[in-house]
């Protein structure tokens, strides 16, 4: 949910890192206020919201490229700078924005993955002027760093341009059904005080189509995504340590979306989620909301690091008001070290989702953070 998503995470602890470096001055880190609920409207919800402290887009899924199987993730994360706002300076550091992309080759059992970070003054440019280097514009999703971009464009589908040193990303997600409102239409709580909440809006099952290029080949590859958009100005819990998230696009056209908060004894302090069933032609089905008391996380088997020695739980029970589920890794090594960006290690991954019987009913991603050390905000 740089997931919680809205309020946590690796997502979260990009501040503390950037000001341990010295990269913002002292006392950035004053929240500037409520967040205040209100209906989206778009398209101008799809776009930046600089006035608030915290927000990412979060791009995910997987491809299929002739026999071969592959998840990626782009995900665009863009930070407030409270204290930098009045700073005249071009070059005042008022919003960070970072961005994070992995492939993970399900054959080969590894996972690929890179990063950007960089400043952005936090205001739209304006016509004719020359394109800035990175930017979050406010009309519409348009993100970018450099040559990494992620944009919405008029017919509604998402284009995400990746190009690294070890593999690249040209793919375009074309959604298939209406946006799906998470939380209490797109108020997401993250906590027991109401003001730990979020924006939050999904786009499941989307049919993504495009471009890899692996080890120096280049393979044309479809498959199905998913696409979160959050932003928020709430802390996490005190007492919230960590965070595990799945998104999951099943077989059938539904969607399953479950997440909790942890302590540091591994106990659950919030949980949430939803539920919609496929659609009906253009007509969006009724999503199910999950309240705190109706989502459980049991992990099953865990995978240590090599590099990190973090232990991570791969493997799930997860029981919803919709049914019981297993989340497995399909890769167990997918962890991302991202210390030169937000400062933090995470695990997030291709995984499959099965019944209990082990029948498999869809894929998506698996998130979990705040297992290296306790994570703080």
């Amino acid at each position: 949910m740089e997931r919680p998503r809205a309020p946590m995470w690796p997502r979260r602890r990009l501040l503390q890192a950037l000001a341990a470096a010295g990269a913002v001055p002292p006392g950035a880190w004053a929240w500037s206020g409520e967040l205040m609920r209100r209906p989206l409207v778009f398209p101008r919800d799809h776009g930046s919201h600089p006035d608030t402290q915290t927000e990412w887009w979060y791009l995910t899924g997987w491809l299929q490229a002739a026999s071969r199987l592959f998840g990626f993730q782009v995900t665009f994360f863009r930070s407030r700078i409270p204290a930098a706002q009045g700073l005249r300076s071009r070059l005042a550091a008022r919003q960070l924005l970072f961005a994070h992309a992995a492939v993970t080759d399900v054959a080969a059992g590894r996972l690929t993955h890179d990063q950007r970070t960089m400043r952005w003054n936090g205001r739209d440019a304006e016509p004719g002027a020359e394109p800035a280097p990175a930017t979050a514009h406010t009309a519409d999703t348009h993100v970018r760093i450099r040559d990494w971009s992620l944009q919405r464009g008029p017919d509604e589908s998402y284009r995400a341009q990746v190009p690294s040193r070890d593999f690249a990303l040209d793919l375009t997600a074309t959604p298939t059904q209406a946006l799906l409102l998470q939380g209490e239409a797109g108020w997401s709580r993250k906590g027991p005080d109401p003001r730990q909440a979020s924006f939050y809006y999904s786009q499941p099952q989307l049919r993504v189509a495009g471009r890899l290029v692996l080890n120096g080949q280049a393979l044309a590859a479809e498959g199905r995504g998913w696409l979160d958009h959050e932003w928020s100005e709430a802390l996490l819990h005190p007492e919230a340590v960590g965070w595990d998230w799945i998104g999951m696009n099943l077989d059938d056209g539904s969607s399953l979306t479950a997440f909790q908060l942890r302590r540091a004894d591994g106990s659950a302090l919030w949980a949430g989620g939803s539920h919609r069933p496929a659609t009906l032609a253009q007509h969006a089905a009724p999503v199910r909301p999950f309240g705190p008391q109706d989502v459980a996380f049991e992990p099953r088997r865990h995978w240590s690091s090599p590099r990190t020695a973090v232990r991570y739980p791969v493997d799930w029970r997860v029981r919803t008001p919709v049914g019981v589920f297993e989340v497995r890794a399909v890769v167990d090594d997918q962890e991302l070290d991202s210390r030169p960006s937000t400062g933090a290690i995470y695990w997030e991954g291709l995984s499959e989702l099965r019944a209990a019987d082990g029948r498999v009913l869809g894929r998506g991603y698996l998130e979990l953070t705040g297992y290296g050390r306790a994570i703080r905000f």
